[in-house]
């Protein structure tokens, strides 16, 4: 397994059609992503652009349906939730469509959606995530971070330097890091593991978050680390379900 990492969506080349691609955005969409359906929402719905996602969203009958979104780490006006894995509870999410769009994650998503198989992932379902793709062994798996609109982001690069720690841990000798940009994020891991919310506190976004309001909850749940199983793969374009 050939492993590599891009650190925002403009990085990968636009002729690369990845076999495998793991979408990572830590602070906080890939964690909210993990929580809403481990939580039993019947999907989550991807979106760059917003209009794109109110138009697709009108569908849907109300009852079955929630607006997630946030731009600038607010949420955006009229949507029924932000971008925060403690509130996407199951009494909220259970059995709906999650119709989302945020600043950045989703916005990498997109970039990546041709890929064979595309999975999201954050601290929070590093190890199943991994498993899956040693299960599997794909010959080729692309890891790309989702940064700060367009600008390099280091808790994302600290949850990819997870995933490929594990990989090598447990995969038989049989993983091999084809950039630099896996290796440095394979050492920002080994500096910061013992510390993990230390390093979402030191990052620029984990600040801009704080500077915008209390937070402490949603940094304490993106710092778990293989706290749960759930696995979101895209099922369709744009749309991501749990294995």
């Amino acid at each position: 397994m050939k492993v590599s990492y891009f650190h925002v969506v403009d990085d990968v080349p636009s002729d690369l059609q990845p076999e495998v691609s793991v979408v990572i955005d830590v602070l906080r969409a890939t964690t909210t992503i993990a929580c809403a359906l481990n939580n039993g929402a019947e999907a989550v719905q991807t979106f760059a652009d917003v209009n794109e996602l109110k138009k697709q969203s009108s569908n849907w009958p109300a009852s079955s349906k929630l607006l997630l979104g946030e731009r600038g780490g607010k949420k955006i006006e009229g949507f029924d939730l932000g971008n925060s894995p403690v509130d996407v509870v199951p009494s909220v999410v259970k059995g709906k469509r999650l119709f989302m769009s945020t600043t950045n994650g989703t916005r990498a998503l997109q970039g990546v959606r041709n890929s064979v198989y595309l999975y999201t992932m954050s601290l929070i379902n590093r190890r199943a995530v991994a498993e899956q793709l040693l299960q599997d062994m794909p010959e080729e798996v692309l890891i790309l971070g989702s940064g700060w609109e367009g600008s390099y982001s280091l808790e994302d690069s600290l949850a990819a330097g997870a995933l490929v720690n594990y990989l090598l841990e447990f995969g038989n000798d049989s993983v091999e890091l084809i950039d630099d940009e896996a290796n440095a994020a394979l050492a920002l891991w080994h500096f910061w593991k013992d510390d993990i919310i230390g390093c979402l506190f030191q990052a620029t976004h984990g600040k801009r978050l704080k500077a915008i309001g209390n937070h402490d909850d949603d940094f304490a749940c993106c710092a778990e680390l293989d706290k749960m199983n759930v696995i979101p793969i895209q099922s369709e374009p744009g749309i991501l379900r749990s294995v």
